[in-house]
């Protein structure tokens, strides 16, 4: 289970936001926005050069390069693990990371953006692999797009954070492949005790995978290319800004076998509708506009009025 894994310690980029305000209610069928408010949203096509480019800085993302969790410890988060691909004829951000056993011979990847993102609905189409791109399989890798906060203190109230997390060769306790869905109250670190709520699917994904995550009166609801999986809320609602995420990492060293594996993750697009409920095929209607009107890149979150 999630629930005990060792927990993930990032550096995050924190950027001030004005205070959000109600939505109101709508279903998985239709979206819904605050009376009167303009569409304040962000999405980005991942049409960047390399994991230089001066646009991803000036966008609000980091590559990561700082060390510590999640993870195996002692492996690395080389910049270079991150990359923009033309992937099924679609500029893409790729996530890689491989590993030969040993924890100096293990790099990890991740991609982060500003603390800014709260209410609202958070979209991406992410392909999941059940099999290295090379070498041997078998390792308890994990493939992501999540939400987070920092953790200010052991049980922070003010924590938060909402997770896909696909493992395709188990780990956590699980033999098989299985996605999970957690929104986390909090954690203490040490000794070490999580208080979050999760569903899971033990089934493969490989694959395409359109993720949406809706945060809305009290409520995350999780849904997987149009399927609702998940309801969460209650004490497990954020209660402040988040930063989106996407990583890639081993849980372990225990499923290697031999020689050096290599493991890819790739994210076709991102969007975030804020103060706004918006229903999976609607998010991709949205980003199917942006595409038809060249754009690749929009971030209006924070700065919307009505």
């Amino acid at each position: 289970m999630s629930a005990h894994r060792f927990r993930r310690t990032l550096t995050l980029t924190a950027t001030a936001i004005a205070a959000t305000t109600a939505l109101v209610a709508a279903g998985a069928a239709g979206s819904a926005r605050a009376d009167g408010a303009a569409e304040c949203a962000l999405f980005d096509d991942f049409g960047y050069t390399g994991n230089s480019d001066p646009d991803l800085a000036a966008r609000g993302w980091t590559v990561r390069t700082n060390s510590g969790g999640p993870g195996v410890p002692g492996a690395s988060w080389p910049a270079e693990n991150v990359s923009f691909p033309t992937v099924d004829g679609q500029s893409s951000l790729r996530l890689s990371a491989s590993t030969n056993g040993t924890a100096e011979g293990t790099k990890q990847a991740e991609l982060l953006h500003q603390r800014k993102f709260f209410e609202g609905t958070y979209a991406a189409r992410v392909r999941f692999t059940d099999a290295p791109q090379s070498g041997t399989d078998g390792d308890r890798i994990v493939e992501t797009f999540f939400t987070i906060t920092p953790l200010n203190a052991p049980n922070d109230p003010d924590y938060g954070e909402l997770d896909f997390e696909y493992l395709p060769n188990g780990g956590w306790g699980e033999q098989g492949p299985i996605l999970y869905e957690t929104s986390w109250e909090t954690y203490q670190p040490d000794p070490w005790v999580a208080d979050n709520l999760h569903n899971e699917q033990r089934q493969s994904y490989d694959g395409w995978r359109d993720l949406v995550i809706q945060v809305a009166d009290g409520r995350m609801k999780y849904f997987i290319d149009g399927q609702q999986v998940a309801d969460h809320g209650d004490k497990y609602y954020p209660e402040t800004p988040m930063s989106i995420n996407f990583n890639l990492w081993f849980i372990d060293l225990q499923g290697h076998t031999s020689g050096d594996s290599h493991y890819v993750q790739d994210v076709d697009w991102l969007y975030f509708a804020e103060n706004e409920v918006v229903a999976p095929d609607e998010a991709t209607n949205r980003v199917d506009g942006y595409r038809a009107d060249g754009v690749e890149h929009t971030d209006t979150v924070g700065g919307c009025t009505a």
